[in-house]
């Protein structure tokens, strides 16, 4: 079926374009001719006001975020065994003092290239969520900013490893009909279950909103 005012491809139980916002279904289908007429005004007005409504619902924001350090839980493990075997090596070994200066800027290397990782990894991203489009940032000198619709979003799930999931941090992935972004994943997320589901519960309640039934998506 389509949209009689915009054209475009809309499911068979729409009561609204999900481009246009026209009604579909003309209220005053139920009319016999002679009184079509008559009931044209209010029925144009009814229509008036619906497609208002639909338009004029206020965008409220869902959630923000960026990249957290506790997905770099790893990271810090990582830090703490090289750490440790750096200072087993010196004390079973090493003897001489200047030996234990490389020893300990060796160590203080690891720790400040996962500090640096994560300054960036903090620094680069922004996430903001509302009930209509998603809103990604990048960059730190040069920002782009990007945005999904909400009514495009085709899927949504999350993925955790081992470490990620005692923290409750994970990736969470985007598969949208969008042109520049069909595919997007978002590293670092905490309380990663509660925001994909965010996620999934706005892709629903717009496409309710917009007239789409679940089963169409």
């Amino acid at each position: 079926m389509q949209c009689p005012v915009c054209g475009v491809d809309v499911v068979q139980e729409a009561v609204f374009c999900h481009k246009c916002g026209r009604r579909i279904n003309s209220p005053d289908e139920g009319f016999p001719d002679n009184q079509r007429d008559e009931a044209g005004p209010a029925n144009s007005f009814r229509e008036a006001v619906a497609r208002r409504e639909l338009q004029d619902e206020p965008e409220r924001e869902l959630w923000r975020g960026g990249y957290s350090s506790k997905a770099m839980i790893g990271g810090w493990v990582v830090s703490g065994l090289v750490t440790l075997v750096l200072l087993v090596v010196g004390v079973l070994w090493v003897r001489q003092a200047v030996w234990w200066l490389v020893l300990v800027a060796a160590i203080l290397l690891v720790w400040l290239y996962h500090v640096a990782v994560l300054c960036y990894r903090r620094m680069n991203v922004r996430y903001k969520l509302s009930t209509q489009r998603f809103v990604h940032e990048s960059g730190i000198l040069r920002r782009t900013t990007d945005r999904i619709e909400v009514l495009d979003m085709d899927d949504i799930t999350f993925e955790q490893g081992p470490l990620e999931r005692l923290m409750g941090v994970g990736t969470v992935r985007i598969v949208s009909s969008d042109r520049s972004h069909p595919e997007l994943a978002l590293p670092g997320i905490e309380n990663v279950k509660a925001v994909s589901e965010q996620f999934d519960d706005a892709r629903l309640a717009e496409r309710r909103r917009r007239g789409l039934h679940i089963e169409q998506i």
